[in-house]
């Protein structure tokens, strides 16, 4: 990774980590919360997609990336913005870092809760859709209720296409969800979890395409809420912000992507 140009002061600091431009989703959210922080968003672009990786080069990738970006970018939180590496990563993370780290996982407890039909859906990555961890969400919070596992391959590569102004198609997109939509003795499934923060860069295409109304669940503002809570400072005024990416030659196209993004509604 090339070098990360030191930061110096005393403002509130925040590191923003993900594999690719999902977790600009995230930025945007903790941005409009403490606003006067200073930010750095990673991207892991190099080796993306996570869900293609080993789980040991996935845990050792991540703790080299964010130490080297810690030693120039002394963050007084990180928050990882990935579903795929918060399943695996986030023990070693913690046991290595001191900061408060902040993870992103499926938000199953709350879609089980509010579902009035029984039937819930996780669209999610391979990767996240196996984990034991999404098991044991699953089997503590959502007692009673079926729950539809969907494991795209490649919608996360598809939101990334769309949002660099690539085409990406409505079948392409249809091949990914269908999946998510299941009928069953007159119900309907009624909650579909986000469990990719790469998915909500699409989600205005997933609600043109949905085969009846569902709620589309997209876990960034739970995140916002959470780094408040664990930070427990205000950051009024403005602060800056920086993307950098893991990909030699890319940090110029990554910071316009970040700038466009936080220009746009949530």
């Amino acid at each position: 990774m090339s070098e990360i140009p030191t930061e110096t002061g005393a403002k509130l600091r925040i590191l923003v980590f993900d594999s690719g431009l999902g977790g600009l989703t995230v930025f945007r959210a903790i941005r409009a919360a403490l606003p006067g922080a200073d930010y750095l968003y990673l991207a892991d672009d190099a080796r993306f997609p996570y869900g293609a990786l080993a789980s040991d080069d996935l845990i050792s990738g991540v703790l080299d990336v964010i130490g080297a970006a810690l030693a120039n970018f002394p963050a007084d939180c990180v928050v990882i913005a990935c579903n795929t590496a918060s399943t695996l990563v986030l023990p070693a993370l913690r046991a290595r870092f001191s900061m408060p780290i902040v993870g992103t996982v499926p938000a199953i407890k709350p879609a089980a809760a509010a579902t009035t039909s029984g039937l819930i859906s996780v669209l999610a990555t391979p990767g996240t859709v196996s984990r034991d961890y999404t098991a044991e969400l699953i089997r503590d919070f959502a007692s009673g209720v079926a729950v539809t596992l969907v494991g795209s391959k490649a919608l996360a590569g598809l939101a990334e296409r769309a949002l660099r102004g690539e085409s990406v198609t409505d079948e392409a997109i249809l091949t990914e969800i269908a999946a998510c939509f299941v009928e069953h003795e007159g119900r309907c499934t009624d909650h579909i979890v986000l469990a990719c923060t790469h998915y909500p860069l699409l989600l205005d295409r997933l609600k043109a395409l949905q085969p009846w109304p569902v709620e589309w669940i997209d876990p960034a503002p739970a995140i916002a809420r959470r780094v408040v809570q664990v930070l427990a400072r205000e950051a009024p005024g403005e602060g800056s912000f920086r993307a950098h990416s893991t990909k030699p030659g890319m940090n110029a196209a990554l910071q316009a992507v970040a700038e466009r993004i936080l220009t746009l509604s949530p």
